[in-house]
């Protein structure tokens, strides 16, 4: 019984201290883990409206009211050319046919895609990760917004094609019920 017992207090310690350790850890890297997805966001977002774009994330309010009925949206930023706002770029999530593929579709204010890129997928090299290839982000640019977004789907390649359409045609409604207006 003191075995057992003794056992079980040098497990609960053993559980404190990973715990600690793990929570310490965390809070060390948290900061620079969201510095590093912000980089990798401004990235995108200059991509897709240009270098000399600013960029502002939308107030949390509005987002939250977004996010409610919206739960593939992940973030969304205002796009500026100087004081004026020049469309809005949204980060989303939809399904590919390797798992999630985390995309930044942007929106001029004009009613017009202004871009596409895509951040994070789990797709088959060489397959459905042509999704990120300019060839096929490129065909997005232009198309307006007042109807169903469609494309020429990657060969071999059409369960991520698919999953790109349904997000960046789900995220051009949010766009223009809650956005553009």
């Amino acid at each position: 019984m003191k075995e057992t017992v003794r056992l079980g207090i040098i497990l609960m310690i053993i559980t404190v201290v990973s715990a600690g350790v793990l929570a310490i850890s965390n809070n060390l890297t948290k900061d620079r883990i969201a510095e590093l997805e912000m980089a990798g966001s401004l990235e995108a977002l200059r991509g897709i409206f240009g270098e000399s774009a600013n960029f502002k994330p939308l107030d949390e309010g509005k987002l939250a009211e977004i996010q409610g009925t919206n739960p593939a949206v992940v973030e969304i930023f205002e796009a500026y050319d100087g004081d004026s706002l020049t469309g809005y770029a949204i980060k989303h999530t939809s399904k590919g046919f390797g798992g999630d593929l985390v995309l930044m579709t942007g929106f001029n204010m004009d009613g017009t895609v202004a871009g596409l890129d895509v951040l994070e997928h789990s797709e088959t090299p060489g397959l459905g990760a042509k999704a990120e290839e300019p060839e096929f982000r490129n065909r997005f640019v232009g198309l307006s917004t007042s109807g169903e977004i469609t494309v020429e789907a990657l060969s071999g390649a059409t369960v991520t094609t698919t999953g790109v359409l349904a997000g960046v045609n789900e995220v051009r409604e949010v766009f223009n019920t809650q956005l553009s207006n």
